[in-house]
């Protein structure tokens, strides 16, 4: 049985996202601030991204022996 996923996966996975794309843009252009403002607006795009993403994947209640329609 698959794990119950997490805010806190959601959180990692964004952060991860977002520290790529501001080490990318830092040394793009050697700017931090322009950096961390690209990181800030990727963090929170994945974050609502995967969040809904997630909505959209149903929980499986039942059991897979049995036949979904009866």
């Amino acid at each position: 049985m698959p794990k119950k996923i997490t805010a806190s996966t959601f959180l990692i996975l964004s952060a991860v996202a977002a520290s790529f794309v501001g080490v990318l843009v830092y040394f793009g252009i050697r700017k931090v601030d322009v950096a961390l403002i690209a990181a800030g607006v990727t963090f929170i795009i994945s974050l609502v991204g995967i969040a809904t993403l997630a909505l959209m994947v149903p929980e499986q209640k039942n059991d897979p022996d049995k036949p979904v329609l009866r």
